[in-house]
């Protein structure tokens, strides 16, 4: 106000130029022509009215009321400007042009800006911001409860009321969960994208633990699962600064219009389950989003049907599973542990720490951002899952066979060859430390034939020797192919050297 003082007693007093008075008080020489010439047409001069206020200096200047320069003007339909300026891409420079081209003698783009800026400070202040069409979702939980009874035993649970807002329609979505847990937090999430038919740009939630495990200004840390659902459906989530409502001032809003037109009207009825509560809260919904503005044009569901619903993404394929993440460190075994179940994972990550998403049915394992071992979800304790890829070469070579191969395999051969692998594999503590001998005798019958391993075998079985080298040696020497009576002893030569004789020890 002190300037349009100044070019009035400059330019009445002093006679100064239009081009001096713009560069003394540092403005454009078009501004001060506009404000002299407003001047005249109010029929004001220097010195001014005494107890000519700012304001009103300003309202016979620029006010409404203030008479046209060049005539009366088509006012734009601000109403129209506002609805349009929330579509992606569109500026007030386009919006000035269209309405120029309609109205070749309407108002220069500064007034048209100005008169819209005037016409906004009269709405609300969430109806201020301006919100481009799909791209914010507002999402968190009402600080009021809805009570439901048990049937059975009459007790009494408090329902947490979760609450989503588009930011450009005000389309708003609420349901009841149980808890503000991680679990009924992302499971709200996927039946609001459900609800909406597509996916927004950008979740804006408020900072939940369930959400933000670390409140930070400028890098919160987001829960893994969060995180991992964002992920699923291509979503960024940028969490409202702490203590700043008015980033979240979108569904603070919404809270405080369901809280009033949803849960006040329940107040009266009583819910004995979370589904039926649930299905009033989805009727009252309906019914808020039909509603009509009472400052602009349409309503919630007309404005989510024009701006929002063309601009959301598509749903993925399938809805998120939920899944929850943690950390777990190989065991020397190759092995991680969750839940008291052992899950294999490649033998060379030995002692890493690996990050580990637990599903209802599946357990992946990823390495530096790298899944590296996927198995099916096991609910047995002390057991282990193993696949043979992840073994180390001669820890998979063994792991291919089993006491009861080994039987069969012999079995094929011939009786007592089947009988000597079982009285091998019997006479260890653990029967995998006589896979070993157990597979060299099978693999005798390749150079030797099953028919002369078989035999070599009974023979052994006679002799009570058991090991490899023992039939093998039976085999070298031909002795398979011998009769053996197993009720005749064995015969010492008399000549030998290494014989005494009886009277040795006379």
């Amino acid at each position: 106000m002190r300037k349009i003082r100044d070019i009035v007693r400059l330019h009445y007093a002093a006679g100064v130029s239009n081009r001096a008075i713009a560069r003394a008080i540092k403005v454009s020489a078009s501004t001060v022509s506009d404000c002299l010439a407003r001047a005249r047409v109010a029929n004001i001069g220097w010195p001014l009215p005494e107890g000519l206020s700012d304001t009103d200096l300003e309202q016979a200047l620029y006010g409404v009321s203030a008479a046209p320069l060049h005539g009366p003007r088509p006012l734009p339909d601000f109403a129209e400007v506002h609805r349009e300026r929330r579509r992606k891409g569109v500026t007030l420079m386009l919006l000035w042009m269209e309405y120029k081209a309609a109205h070749p003698d309407g108002f220069m783009y500064s007034a048209f800006c100005e008169r819209y800026r005037a016409w906004r400070g009269h709405l609300d202040v969430v109806m201020r911001q301006t919100h481009l069409a799909g791209d914010k979702l507002f999402v968190d939980y009402a600080g009021q409860t809805m009570p439901v009874i048990d049937r059975l035993t009459g007790e009494v649970r408090q329902a947490q009321i979760f609450v989503a807002v588009l930011g450009a329609s005000n389309y708003t979505y609420a349901e009841a969960t149980w808890t503000q847990s991680l679990p009924d937090w992302i499971s709200a999430h996927t039946r609001a994208f459900t609800f909406f038919g597509g996916v927004p740009n950008i979740v804006v939630p408020d900072n939940l633990k369930s959400g933000v495990t670390l409140a930070h200004r400028y890098e919160p840390d987001l829960n893994p699962t969060y995180q991992d659902m964002a992920t699923h459906y291509g979503v960024a989530v940028v969490p409202t600064r702490v203590r700043k409502p008015r980033d979240k001032a979108k569904v603070e809003a919404g809270v405080l219009i369901v809280e009033r037109t949803i849960l006040a009207a329940l107040r009266n009825l009583q819910f004995f389950s979370l589904a039926e509560l649930n299905a009033v809260i989805a009727e009252l919904l309906t019914r808020l989003n039909q509603r009509s503005f009472k400052k602009l044009p349409g309503s919630r569901q007309s404005q989510f049907d024009a701006i929002d619903r063309p601009a959301l993404k598509p749903l993925p394929s399938n809805p998120y599973e939920y899944a929850e993440w943690k950390q777990a460190r190989v065991h020397i075994d190759y092995h991680i542990e969750v839940e008291r179940h052992y899950y294999s994972v490649p033998h060379h990550l030995i002692k890493r720490q690996l990050d580990v998403r637990i599903t209802a049915s599946t357990i992946e394992c990823f390495h530096q951002g790298q899944r590296v071992a996927c198995h099916r979800r096991t609910n047995q304790p002390g057991r282990h899952t193993t696949v043979t890829a992840h073994m180390p070469e001669q820890h998979r070579h063994l792991a291919q066979f089993s006491p009861e191969r080994l039987q069969r395999w012999a079995a094929k051969i011939g009786p007592e060859t089947a009988a000597l692998i079982t009285q091998v594999l019997g006479e260890r503590p653990h029967p995998e430390q006589g896979y070993r001998a157990c597979l060299g005798i099978l693999r005798l019958a390749k150079s030797y034939g099953e028919q002369r391993l078989n035999a070599a075998c009974a023979r052994a079985l006679i002799l009570g020797s058991h090991r490899y080298k023992s039939i093998e040696s039976i085999l070298k020497k031909g002795l398979d192919q011998q009769p053996l009576n197993p009720t005749t002893e064995p015969t010492l030569p008399a000549d030998h050297d290494n014989v005494r004789g009886p009277g040795y020890y006379h």
